[in-house]
């Protein structure tokens, strides 16, 4: 049987999504004076809006 979709078929039926991915870390002072670092994965249209993020 012969192959019904390539690769070149694959490849150009996935979607490109639009947007950027940073990765945004958070210092969080404890009661113990110590610092922790909150890490996680935010969503952006534009990679301009970093500084908007709170």
């Amino acid at each position: 049987m012969a192959k019904q979709q390539s690769f070149a078929d694959k490849a150009k039926a996935k979607k490109k999504e639009s947007g950027v991915t940073v990765k945004l870390i958070k210092t969080v002072k404890t009661d113990k004076g110590t610092y922790k670092f909150n890490e996680r994965f935010v969503k952006l249209d534009d990679i301009s809006k970093v500084s908007e993020i709170k």
